[in-house]
């Protein structure tokens, strides 16, 4: 009988994601394939150090050990032949993972197995991927690949969310981009009884609510929203989230504050965004992801 990922969460994660493999990555841009093979083969027995998702993942296989039952489950989706990963594989067993599923897809595009799998997030350094992943309708971040050092406590996982264009439909961002801040303010407040419609990122976000509740007595998963929105603006958030039946532990409404302080006070093993302007010096302090604009939905179109 066939294995169901229904009752898991799934997190399908690219080894350049998962592992520091940039010199690797390097040669194959600078050098070609032939030298990427070789380079990877000669390597093979070579421990890859940890990457930018590495703390997140180790955190989330926490949860099945500290549940005694299986919870999540995390797939390594890479773009090498089975040829090259045997140095993916080893590493894998090196730090004690237990990761038994991998996709190599040889240089194909990884989204396309996305649904074989019933992936609930997808982090890949591939743009590509990312964006095909969130036009077919799944969560997904384009992990920032930094030379920072993270460190986190492994006793909880926390994720930190953007809010529009990321939890939340791209809509009142659009008039933000378009009429300006006063413009945007008046909008929210006029509509604050009004749901938003779902954005890229809200179907994990469920994922992560179903999860806390199997897992609430250990506290093992905390969630918050760093948003540049203020308090008034904040409003129709926190109406959204009631409305969906959701409880996120923290909200932050920064009113234009930097998120970066905030979200390294927070200790997040990942921080969602849609703009480089904010998720690229969030990714100095903790691991961060950019949301691509699903097709049409970018705020100035």
């Amino acid at each position: 009988m066939a294995v169901s990922f229904d009752n898991y969460l799934v997190v399908g994660i690219s080894s350049r994601a998962l592992f520091d493999l940039e010199e690797a990555n390097k040669i194959f841009e600078t050098q070609g394939l032939d030298a990427y093979r070789e380079y990877q083969i000669q390597h093979e027995d070579d421990i890859l150090k940890p990457g930018a998702g590495f703390g997140l993942v180790k955190n989330l296989l926490n949860i099945n050990e500290k549940t005694s039952k299986k919870l999540v489950e995390v797939i390594v989706m890479s773009r090498n032949s089975a040829e090259t990963s045997l140095r993916i594989i080893n590493s894998l067993k090196h730090y004690g993972f237990d990761i038994g599923r991998m996709v190599m897809s040889g240089g194909e595009d990884i989204s396309r197995y996305l649904k074989a799998f019933g992936v609930d997030l997808f982090l890949s350094c591939n743009e590509n991927d990312v964006s095909n992943a969130i036009n077919a309708g799944f969560p997904a971040g384009l992990i920032y690949n930094t030379n920072t050092m993270y460190k986190f406590p492994n006793d909880q996982i926390r994720i930190a969310f953007d809010a529009d264009a990321v939890l939340f439909s791209s809509e009142s961002e659009k008039i933000y981009q378009k009429k300006g801040l006063e413009a945007f303010v008046k909008n929210e407040e006029q509509k604050q009884d009004e749901a938003l419609r779902k954005g890229p990122m809200a179907k994990f976000l469920f994922s992560l609510a179903s999860l806390q509740k199997n897992c609430k007595d250990q506290n093992l998963l905390r969630t918050a929203i760093v948003t540049a929105r203020d308090k008034d603006a904040g409003i129709r958030v926190i109406k959204t989230l009631r409305k969906w039946n959701i409880v996120v532990d923290e909200v932050f409404f920064l009113q234009g504050a930097n998120k970066a302080d905030v979200l390294e006070c927070f200790g997040a093993n990942i921080f969602f965004d849609d703009q480089d302007v904010h998720a690229l010096p969030a990714s100095q302090v903790v691991p961060s992801a950019r949301v691509p604009y699903k097709k049409g939905e970018k705020p100035h179109e």
